[in-house]
């Protein structure tokens, strides 16, 4: 498990719970809260994807509807190695275990969305509005947007440069 700062299930409530099957074994139950990225690459190790013949394991419908939605969050395009360095980030500003796992989860890209994620924001950060404009920097800058977003900011960009691009033609003539 990536977070292994959530597996102290008595301190953080799990927001989500997998228990591991193999052979009707159980291989770690209630391990804690998990990203969503930790249950999108268990699904991929189960075989789940878009192909269902290429099933490892059997999987349910209800895990293909999991694995669904989750190839639309910013989870399809996380790696361990993203998350381990925006972990690293996260320890210079005192953030709960669960306020973490729901920012790498929902990849807030303005202070707006942070401030809900975030307990007493106003009591805790209040006079530092600067820090944690530099921390959602940083959260844009190392967690990858959805894929719904990658798409809306290339199309936006695409848009500008045609637009520039009309400009010097208008300008030309």
């Amino acid at each position: 498990m990536i977070l292994g700062l959530f597996s102290d299930a008595t301190k953080t409530p799990p927001l989500i719970l997998l228990l591991y099957y193999t052979n009707a074994a159980c291989l770690a139950a209630n391990a804690g809260a998990l990203t969503n990225f930790e249950v999108l690459d268990f699904l991929r190790s189960r075989g789940a994807g878009r192909d269902p013949t290429r099933v490892i394991f059997p999987i349910a419908p209800s895990e293909f509807k999991v694995y669904d939605y989750l190839e639309q969050t910013a989870a399809c395009n996380q790696t361990r190695q993203v998350i381990g360095e925006f972990l690293e980030k996260c320890k210079s500003i005192n953030l709960a275990k669960a306020e973490i796992l729901n920012i790498i989860n929902i990849r807030p890209s303005s202070l707006v969305e942070l401030y809900p994620i975030i307990e007493e924001y106003d009591t805790r950060f209040g006079e530092a509005a600067e820090t944690m404009e530099e921390f959602v920097e940083t959260v844009v800058k190392l967690l990858p947007p959805p894929p719904n977003q990658m798409q809306s900011e290339e199309e936006t960009a695409t848009d500008q440069k045609e637009a520039a691009d009309g400009e010097r033609m208008e300008t030309a003539e």
